[in-house]
C-alpha cells in the first residue's frame, strides 16, 4: 500500500506541472544554445573571405584560424563549473551573453590576424560557458518525464542558430564569379566588409538573452546546494505546485546528503570516476564523429566534390535545414524511444554514411552524390549524438557534482573538437578526403559498440535517482 501511495503521489505531482511556464524558462535558457550554434558555424561561410583578406595560405594558418576558438571553448568550459557553482546558473548565463556580444563585434572588425585570433578565442570562451550552463540549467528545472525534450530544446536552438548563420552568410555574401582569384575576392565587398557583418550579427541575440535572463528563476537544485531550501521550494512550486515541490525537495535533500564531496576534488571519488569516464568518452565520440568537419570545412568538403563558392554557400544552408528537421525528430523521440537506442542508431548511421562518402570520393564521384551522403550523416547526427550527448552529460552526475562534472566533460569535448578541427587540413592533405572520412566512419562504428556495452538508459528517471542506473559502471 505504501509503494502504491508513493506512486500515486508522484503521478499526481507530475500532473500538476505547469508546462507552459517550464517551456518558457527553458526557451530563454536555450538562447545560450542559439548563440553557441551561430558563433560556432559562422566561420564556415566567412572562411573564403577572411582567408583572402588576411592572405592565409599555409595549412597551419588555415587550421589555426578555424580552430583557435576551440582554445577559448576549452577555457570557458573549465571556468564554467566554478562560475556556475559560485554565482548561480543565471549569472553565468548572463556573463556568457555579454562575452558573446563583445567578442562577435570585435572579431568582425579586426584588421590584423592577431586581433582576429584573440577575439575568436574570447568568443570561444562564451561558447564554452554556454555549452555547459544552458543544458545544465534546463536539466535542473525540468520534470523527469519531460527532461529529454526540454534539454533537446537547447540543441534545437543550437541548430536554429547554425541554420540562421548559414542563411545570413549566404544572403550577406555577394555572388562570387567562378575561378575568382584571391586578389579579386580580397578586394571585393565580401573580402572587405561581408565577412565582418557575418561575425558581428550574433551581438543582436546576445543582447536579447542578456535582457531575458533576469526574467527566469534560479535553478532550484543550485539553490538547495547553497542552503536556500525555501527559495528552491518557491521555484519548484511555480513549476509544479506544492505537491511537486515537496516531493522534489525531499529527493534533492536526500541526494545531497548521499553525494560525494563537491567541487573538482569530488571528481576523484570512486563513485564518480566511472560516470566521468562515460561523460568523457561520449564527448569525444560526438566530436570524432566528424560532423563538425562538414560544417567548419564545408568549402573543402564540397569543393573537392566539384562545387563552386556560391554553390557551396547554398549547400551549407541545405545542411543546416536537414540538421534542424532531424533535431525536431529527435525531440519527439528522446523521451519515448530512449537515449541509448537513438545513440546506437546514430553511431551506425553516421559510420555507414561516412564509409559510403569515402568510397564515392575514392571513385572520384562528386556533385549530388556527395551532398546526399553528407546530408545522411548530418541527419543521423541530428537525431542522436548532437542532442542526446548533451542530454546524457547533463543527467548522469549527482546534484552536488553536476556543474563540475559537466564542466570537465565539456572541456574534454572541446579538446576533442580542437584536435578534430586542427588535424583535418593535415589528414586531408595526407590521406585525401576519402581516407579522412573513412577514419571518421570507423570511429563512429566503434562508438556504437561502446554505447551498447557501457551507456545506461536514463529515460524517465529523476536526476536524484540517476546513479541507481549507473552504479554498475563505477570501477
Amino acid at each position: 500500500m505504501h509503494s502504491v501511495s508513493i506512486a500515486q503521489t508522484a503521478e499526481a505531482s507530475e500532473a500538476d506541472i505547469r508546462l507552459a511556464y517550464v517551456w518558457l524558462i527553458a526557451f530563454v535558457a536555450a538562447f545560450g544554445g542559439f548563440l553557441f550554434g551561430y558563433d560556432w558555424v559562422v566561420i564556415g561561410g566567412a572562411k573564403p573571405f577572411y582567408e583572402a583578406y588576411f592572405h592565409l595560405h599555409s595549412p597551419q594558418a588555415i587550421a589555426w584560424a578555424n580552430s583557435s576558438a576551440l582554445v577559448g571553448c576549452f577555457l570557458g568550459s573549465l571556468i564554467a563549473g566554478r562560475i556556475s557553482d559560485r554565482y548561480g546558473r543565471r549569472a553565468a548565463l548572463a556573463i556568457a551573453a555579454m562575452v558573446f556580444a563583445v567578442s562577435s563585434i570585435l572579431t568582425g572588425w579586426s584588421y590584423g590576424f592577431g586581433a582576429f585570433i584573440t577575439w575568436r578565442i574570447l568568443g570561444g570562451v562564451a561558447i564554452g560557458l554556454a555549452s555547459n550552463i544552458s543544458p545544465t540549467y534546463i536539466a535542473e528545472i525540468s520534470p523527469a518525464s519531460w527532461r529529454g525534450r526540454l534539454v533537446s530544446l537547447n540543441q534545437l536552438a543550437l541548430v536554429i542558430g547554425i541554420l540562421l548563420a548559414q542563411i545570413a552568410n549566404w544572403r550577406i555574401a555577394e555572388p562570387v564569379p567562378a575561378g575568382a582569384t584571391e586578389a579579386i575576392i580580397a578586394a571585393s565587398w565580401n573580402g572587405q566588409l561581408g565577412w565582418r557583418w557575418m561575425f558581428s550579427a550574433v551581438a543582436i541575440p546576445a543582447v536579447i538573452l542578456l535582457i531575458c535572463v533576469p526574467l527566469i528563476p534560479e535553478s532550484p537544485r543550485w539553490l538547495m546546494t547553497r542552503g536556500r531550501p525555501q527559495d528552491a521550494k518557491a521555484v519548484l512550486s511555480r513549476i509544479g505546485g506544492p505537491r511537486y515541490s515537496a516531493k522534489e525537495t525531499d529527493a534533492i535533500e536526500a541526494s545531497l546528503a548521499a553525494s560525494p564531496q563537491d567541487g573538482w576534488k569530488g571528481l576523484l571519488s570512486p563513485q564518480i570516476r566511472g560516470l566521468l569516464l562515460i561523460g568523457f568518452l561520449l564527448a569525444i565520440l560526438q566530436q570524432f564523429s566528424g560532423i563538425n568537419i562538414i560544417f567548419n570545412y564545408a568549402e573543402e568538403v564540397y569543393r573537392n566534390a566539384g562545387y563552386g563558392v556560391s554553390d557551396i554557400l547554398f549547400n551549407i544552408v541545405i545542411t543546416g535545414a536537414i540538421n534542424l528537421i532531424f533535431t525536431l525528430v529527435a525531440m519527439g523521440l528522446v523521451d519515448r524511444v530512449g537515449r541509448r537506442r537513438l545513440m546506437i542508431f546514430g553511431c551506425f548511421g553516421i559510420g555507414l554514411s561516412h564509409a559510403a562518402a569515402s568510397y564515392a570520393y575514392h571513385l572520384g564521384a562528386g556533385g549530388i552524390g556527395i551532398l546526399a551522403l553528407t546530408l545522411s550523416a548530418i541527419g543521423c547526427y541530428a537525431m542522436s549524438l548532437a542532442p542526446v550527448t548533451w542530454v546524457l552529460i547533463s543527467e548522469i552526475f549527482p546534484n552536488r557534482m553536476r556543474a563540475s562534472a559537466v564542466s570537465a566533460s565539456v572541456a574534454v569535448l572541446w579538446i576533442a573538437s580542437f584536435v578534430l578541427t586542427y588535424t583535418f587540413p593535415f589528414l586531408n592533405a595526407a590521406l585525401g578526403t576519402a581516407g579522412t572520412f573513412l577514419i571518421y566512419g570507423a570511429i563512429c562504428l566503434a562508438g556504437g559498440l561502446f554505447v551498447i556495452v557501457k551507456v545506461p538508459e536514463t529515460k524517465g528517471r529523476s536526476l536524484e535517482n540517476m546513479t541507481v542506473a549507473s552504479e554498475s559502471l563505477s570501477p
